[in-house]
């Protein structure tokens, strides 16, 4: 079977999908790399998947498993890698996924205990980290409130390593509805904040209770409306003379804060 170029109409299809409108008419979004491919086959949202030459040689098995899972495979030249990625050195594999993320109540299940909320997160990033960070900690699920980046575009896909096929992950623009059902389901809401009533390093009482974190944009920071709608705000100590911790880091430090404390042994009475 010759390989298909840029102009084979599966491979013009699956291109289109790099567009937002597209992936959210279609149902559909690509996923690049045998970290996310891996991921996404085993489960099983895998509905096509493209390779080079180099790229099936190197992944024989991992095309082997999707051929076995009933996969279609196709080989791809170079130049229809490149147009089917957004990054400068293409991996050559690429699978059409269906969507992932999941409605609000399904991501805040039964009985949460820990959740990532991004607030207008607007770099794909910084999205894909805090959700590989919230899968990595154990946090039940992320979700994306307000004017916030859409979790399948392929720097975030590529950014969460693999956890967006892990983690119930949610989009809802209304942050106060987001802020309502979260409080709803019996979570308490903390927000970062440098100015916050609370030291992070002294709420270890506060982190073992339900919570879910708050985390602003990346230039301005969390809105002074929501974060005052939060049920405390929470400081993280800078002991050096950095003046402020980008998104990424800072939910690194808060969702693994509250991990500790919420999976710390009990130890008997006394």
């Amino acid at each position: 079977m010759d390989p298909f170029t840029e102009r084979t109409p599966r491979v013009v299809s699956a291109v289109k999908l790099l567009r937002g409108a597209e992936r959210r008419k279609t149902g559909r979004f690509l996923a690049e790399g045998s970290n996310s491919v891996t991921e996404a086959l085993a489960t099983g949202r895998v509905q096509e998947l493209f390779a080079t030459e180099d790229a099936a040689s190197r992944y024989g098995d991992l095309l082997a498993a999707a051929e076995a899972a009933g996969v279609r495979t196709s080989p791809i030249t170079e130049r229809a890698a490149r147009a089917l990625s957004d990054t400068v050195t293409p991996p050559g594999l690429v699978a059409v996924c269906g969507l992932l993320d999941v409605p609000l109540e399904v991501a805040l299940g039964p009985s949460p205990r820990l959740l990532a909320v991004p607030v207008a997160v607007s770099e794909p990033g910084n999205a894909g980290t805090v959700i590989r960070v919230a899968d990595a900690v154990g946090a039940d699920a992320a979700i994306l409130a307000g004017d916030s980046v859409d979790p399948h575009n392929g720097k975030c896909v590529r950014s969460s390593a693999g956890s967006v096929f892990h983690l119930p992950v949610a989009r809802e623009r209304d942050v106060d509805l987001v802020l309502e059902r979260v409080a709803a389901a019996g979570v308490q809401i903390l927000a970062t904040a440098a100015d916050g009533e609370v030291d992070l390093d002294e709420a270890d009482e506060l982190l073992a209770r339900p919570t879910a974190w708050l985390f602003g944009n990346e230039a301005h920071g969390l809105d002074p409306a929501i974060a005052a709608r939060a049920d405390h705000r929470v400081r993280i100590p800078i002991r050096g003379r950095a003046e402020s911790l980008n998104l990424a880091t800072a939910a690194a430090i808060c969702l693994y804060a509250s991990a500790r404390v919420q999976h710390r042994p009990v130890g008997p009475a006394t």
